[in-house]
């Protein structure tokens, strides 16, 4: 497969380039669909406010790695890797 140079790819419009329509247009019409969410998207909408996220704790680990006092066990992450990769598989370990 041959790959072309940049220059010959067709350049991305930018917001102030495209046009919208005038404004009369937009006063007084209708909205042409409605949307509903899903149970699952408002509870992803919802997850920034989720009351699980420490802030401080997420501070105090910041703080941690930048004085270099921060420590890393892997085995504890290998063990959570297979565990989550199971999960996703479909499978119970033992």
């Amino acid at each position: 497969m041959k790959i072309g140079p940049l220059e010959s790819k067709p350049a991305a419009t930018t917001v102030s380039e495209r046009k919208s329509p005038p404004a009369t247009a937009q006063a007084g019409t209708e909205p042409s669909a409605q949307v509903a969410l899903s149970p699952a998207a408002s509870a992803l909408a919802g997850a920034g406010t989720d009351p699980a996220f420490d802030t401080a704790k997420v501070e105090r680990v910041a703080q941690a790695i930048r004085d270099g006092k921060f420590t890393v066990n892997p085995e504890a992450i290998a063990d959570k890797l297979i565990l989550n990769a199971a999960e996703l598989l479909g499978r119970r370990l033992s």
